[in-house]
């Protein structure tokens, strides 16, 4: 905690001078009762001593004046905000394996379900995107503040085919990458105008405010290891560390995950689907994000709204003066009451 007018700290002297007051009002009081004359009335009319209590009203006086001179300072200190502007990408993978029914109904579906959990904990504010890998990887919404347009692309996932994980996380990238020269784009020759843009397929973002980039936070959901894709996962993942986009991370499923596939004819085979946490980890540990393992539905939920937490608040220095005029007041109401309720007089 520091505080943002640190010459009021000087007033706390005070404290020493007000302790001192009261000390020596004590010992004058001291001084009046051994001049009362008669010592065996004295005793009469006061059945006992009233010990610790009666400089328990003083103590809270002394600590409501120390914390009022506190908040003279205008102290500040870290607290939990929410943020304002944030961008997360959502990586689920749509690969046959997550048509195991290790986690209940299926992979895939608990996976919708907790996405969806995981929109309900995000702010407002937040934008949010969704890309889906399994033998290529396809962005099926931009980031943007329109949850529905979220929702529906995640009710439409259906599950076959290969594991592209690098080319996923490349894909999913493309939010953070600078835009490349004019010259370097499809069409676009030195000098030459910009050619119109095709209207994004979901609404833009609001304007980000300028001087300061919102964060990009990346969620990746994996039940299998890469097999297929242009791009390897701990490649892209170094790239995502040099881009600053922590990348979240989840196991989907459990090591004796198995799948159904029919083989060359048409008869049902199984095979061993357990997740590549030893990739899904390393990924995290890179990027600076964290891993998870999610073998069931109720802790896949879990798991999200855990990130959702992590997400959706940031450390901000604020001021918290109020809180401490709040607390000198709760002080001295308490040293009065105890005052009146012990000895019949205030303060």
């Amino acid at each position: 905690m520091n505080v943002l007018w640190p010459g009021f700290l000087w007033a706390l002297l005070l404290l020493p001078l007000a302790l001192v007051a009261y000390l020596l009002a004590q010992r004058r009081r001291a001084r009046y009762a051994v001049r009362f004359t008669n010592l065996d009335l004295l005793a009469n009319v006061v059945n006992r001593s009233p010990g610790w209590r009666r400089h328990l009203p003083a103590a809270l006086y002394l600590l409501a004046l120390a914390t009022l001179l506190v908040s003279l300072a205008r102290p500040q200190s870290f607290v939990l905000v929410p943020k304002e502007q944030a961008t997360v990408v959502m990586i689920i993978d749509v690969s046959g394996s997550m048509n195991a029914t290790d986690v209940e109904p299926t992979r895939l579906v608990a996976a919708q379900q907790a996405a969806n959990s995981f929109l309900d904990h995000l702010p407002a504010k937040f934008r949010v995107g969704l890309v889906s890998f399994s033998a290529t990887a396809q962005t099926l919404t931009r980031p943007t503040t329109d949850r529905d347009a979220v929702r529906d692309a995640l009710s439409s996932l259906h599950a076959e085919g290969g594991t592209a994980m690098g080319d996923a996380i490349d894909r999913a990238l493309e939010v953070r990458r600078p835009p490349p020269p004019q010259a370097d784009r499809p069409g676009g020759t030195p000098g030459s105008q910009p050619t119109p843009a095709t209207p994004p397929a979901t609404p833009p973002a609001e304007p980000q405010p300028s001087g300061k980039e919102p964060p990009v936070v990346m969620l990746l959901l994996s039940d299998g290891a890469n097999t297929v894709g242009k791009r390897q996962p701990m490649e892209v993942a170094e790239e995502a560390r040099r881009l600053r986009v922590p990348i979240f991370t989840i196991a989907l499923g459990t090591d004796s995950g198995v799948v159904e596939v029919p083989d060359e004819s048409g008869q049902p085979r199984r095979i061993p689907v357990p997740p590549d946490k030893v990739t899904l980890q390393r990924i995290a540990d890179t990027t600076g994000g964290k891993f998870f393992t999610a073998p069931s539905n109720r802790d896949l939920k879990g798991v999200y709204r855990d990130l959702g937490s992590r997400i959706g608040f940031v450390k901000e220095r604020q001021e918290v003066t109020v809180v401490f005029a709040a607390g000198a007041l709760l002080l001295l109401v308490a040293g009065g009451a105890l005052s009146l309720a012990w000895f019949n007089r205030f303060p």
